[in-house]
């Protein structure tokens, strides 16, 4: 094989495409991976959406404002006096970028243990030839490269306003959200999803006047219906304003200020006029560059990759993962496809299991949930029964002094197979890797009261709920 044939060549160098790189070279396959993410410097910046100005950079910020919201308001409670409290942004922004050029760097790294040759720039299909497909690489990076098997980890890209072009200064998407010079007096946030609650969240805490509009009529709708009610009420209560059943009217940009009209959901015609404007109203699947219609690549009339159940696409040895085909836009879920393709590309059977792929909300208190809602079995007529625990009766809550929310399971009323669970309290998005566990061995709601759990711990309210299920409690 020359040096310019692989086995597997990957486009997209984001948690799916990183990811089935490196398990592809695991199973002993000679992997190149194609990437133009950039740094601020022009280097490679591997990592992809999630990396760069998604997973990572939002968490960074969500755990410095937090903090910051700690000191100026909660430390007292700890017998800890804070005084002449100062927010230096440009140096928590600096911290965010670090964090992020870590994971960069770590990816290269990864790269180069499990010799996967890298390239930074743009990849495009250039036809099919013997051996498999033509690549063609532009950008830092310039060459024609064969590889026996592709797999598309190309990613999304946040949707625009019509008529509304993201200009990263005032009109934001999630990149120019973790990006703003200065904490605004007052922030606008369209669409009260899991970006929207994340950014408005940060920006609440470092002292904006946040308003989130958002279309929809329910709050959330679709996570729990008590979770959802819990969320909107406390997020309200912390300040942020949020209205639902909102019709945009046309939204005017100045260098200074953006004019928002709408109608709310009474019919009233109101206006909010704000500094910055984030706009996080979904992401759309980027096929953009990669040559689809030449070598007849087939995309759904939303723009997805459309693939079958394995990830594979209607070109031989052409195979498609994450954000860029149909599912949750969600890393891990990209990750699970990621190995399961490369696993499929070595004769192993890789699987991924839809139910069982959890969500997270990294707002505090942080949401999370796997499997059914109640409404959806209510909906589908499963006879189910349900058990909750709330976090004020957790000892370990109590100490960390954050006892907001609960643990909520839904179990088959005859089987007891747990179907569902959702949380939102402290650290929700640690304590659903058990469910999610349990889940995937298709275990009960009493197995989980019947294990074992540490004494004091968060995970506590979860063997709690597993027994509310049966109408018992212990009751730490």
């Amino acid at each position: 094989m020359s040096s310019n044939q692989f086995d597997v060549v990957v486009i997209g160098a984001g948690p799916g495409g990183y990811i089935a790189a490196i398990r592809a070279a695991q199973l002993g396959k000679t992997v190149a991976c194609i990437d133009a993410w950039q740094n601020g410097q022009g280097g490679p910046a591997p990592g992809g959406t999630c990396t760069n100005v998604g997973c990572i950079p939002s968490k960074a910020l969500l755990q410095s404002s937090e903090h910051y919201e700690q000191a100026n308001h909660h430390f007292a409670e700890h017998g800890i006096e804070v005084k002449g409290v100062s927010l230096k942004l440009d140096k928590m922004i600096g911290r965010k970028n670090s964090v992020v050029k870590q994971n960069n760097d770590g990816i290269l790294y990864l790269f180069k243990k499990n010799k996967i040759t890298f390239f930074h720039g743009k990849g495009a299909f250039a036809g099919q030839v013997d051996g498999g497909w033509a690549i063609k690489v532009s950008g830092t990076t310039e060459a024609d490269i064969v590889g026996k098997h592709v797999v598309i980890a190309t990613g999304s890209s946040a949707r625009e306003l019509p008529g509304l072009p993201f200009d990263e200064q005032q009109i934001l998407s999630n990149d120019g959200a973790l990006n703003i010079g200065a904490v605004p007096k007052k922030l606008g946030v369209i669409g009260a999803g899991v970006i929207g609650l994340e950014m408005g969240s940060v920006w609440r805490r470092l002292g904006a006047e946040v308003t989130v509009l958002e279309a929809m009529p329910e709050f959330l709708a679709a996570v729990d219906t008590q979770v959802a009610k819990e969320a909107h009420k406390i997020f309200t209560k912390q300040g942020l304003n949020i209205q639902m059943g909102v019709k945009l009217g046309e939204i005017k940009s100045t260098a200074k200020q953006v004019t928002v009209p709408y109608t709310d959901a009474s019919g009233a015609e109101q206006k909010l006029v704000v500094d910055k404007l984030i706009v996080s109203i979904g992401r759309v699947p980027y096929t953009g560059g990669l040559n689809a219609e030449a070598v007849g690549l087939k995309l759904d009339e939303r723009g997805f990759i459309v693939v079958d159940a394995d990830c594979k696409t209607n070109l031989p040895n052409v195979w498609a993962v994450g954000d860029v085909v149909r599912g949750p836009m969600l890393a891990h879920k990209a990750e699970e496809e990621g190995v399961a393709v490369a696993e499929r590309i070595g004769g192993q059977h890789g699987h991924v299991n839809f139910d069982t792929i959890p969500w997270v909300i990294y707002t505090s208190p942080e949401i999370s949930w796997v499997g059914q809602t109640e409404q959806q079995l209510k909906a589908s007529g499963r006879a189910y029964k349900a058990g909750s625990f709330p976090f004020l009766a957790n000892g370990r809550a109590r100490a960390l002094g954050d006892t907001t929310g609960f643990v909520k399971i839904l179990a088959d009323a005859t089987t007891d197979e747990v179907l569902g669970v959702h949380i939102i309290g402290p650290m929700a998005s640690e304590l659903i890797a058990e469910a999610v566990t349990i889940m995937e061995f298709r275990g009960a709601a009493e197995d989980i009261a019947r294990i074992c759990h540490a004494h004091p711990t968060l995970s506590e309210s979860m063997k709690e709920a597993a027994l509310a299920v049966d109408k018992r409690t212990l009751n730490f």
